[in-house]
């Protein structure tokens, strides 16, 4: 089956997520981690896109993230990945490729949304066992976005801003969303939806980016369609 064109469109928030060719580790040290990190805030300026929430895992990364401009997203991350790779080959004096193909992504619905997926994102450290708390976690956005440390990487989303009218009611807003895991079934839809390209909203949402962007951005339905038989059979 033909790979669907990635769509980034100026201005729709976006998930993505790269991974590991065979699941292999992407960082090996916690200097590693600090120099893919320098380099995503190199390009996400250089291409004029916002990064509101990240976590780097062992073998694999999620971002969420709003474009300016139409397909930066896209030359952002080819950069990134061939500064870092060459980087990273050359510390364990290594060839060849280190991500598992291209990155998977989908369109985010601002409204309802948007926040979920800040928690599904900071919350992967605590879904694979690695700490209890996400505020345990480093190398997630959790401690900018829910406790105020300083960044220069992160953008607030306009979702997030409007948690609370200072500072204090939005990072303690924010800290409530995490009082309990994202739902099951909102979890599976964030991952099916992420891995196939496509949208993450309500079907209003999903029919807008479709005449917006020209591409299917829902999953087509299995089995043979309806009045297959009597096409075949030209009746």
């Amino acid at each position: 089956m033909a790979r669907l064109p990635r769509i980034t469109p100026a201005d729709v928030p976006v998930h993505l997520v790269q991974r590991g060719n065979n699941r292999q580790a992407c960082y090996g040290s916690e200097e590693e981690q600090c120099a893919y990190a320098e380099w995503l805030k190199i390009y996400s300026k250089k291409y004029e896109i916002d990064i509101h929430a990240w976590v780097f895992m062992t073998n694999h990364v999620h971002l969420l993230c709003t474009p300016q401009q139409e397909g930066a997203i896209g030359r952002m991350m080819q950069s990134l990945g061939r500064s870092y790779v060459r980087y990273f080959n050359y510390q364990y004096q290594r060839t060849g490729t280190l991500w598992e193909g291209r990155y998977k992504s989908c369109l985010v619905q601002a409204e309802q949304y948007l926040l979920e997926v800040y928690r599904y994102i900071e919350l992967n450290p605590v879904r694979a066992s690695m700490v209890t708390d996400p505020a345990e976690y480093s190398w997630s956005s959790y401690q900018i976005n829910a406790l105020g440390k300083s960044s220069d990487l992160c953008t607030p989303h306009s979702e997030y801003l409007s948690l609370g009218k200072t500072e204090y009611d939005r990072l303690k807003s924010y800290r409530a969303l995490f009082s309990h895991h994202v739902d099951d079934i909102l979890l599976e839809e964030i991952r099916s939806n992420t891995n196939k390209g496509m949208a993450i909203g309500s079907d209003y949402f999903k029919q807008q980016m479709t005449t917006l962007t020209g591409r299917r951005l829902v999953p087509e339905k299995g089995g043979r369609p309806i009045g297959w038989r009597k096409a075949k059979n030209g009746s």
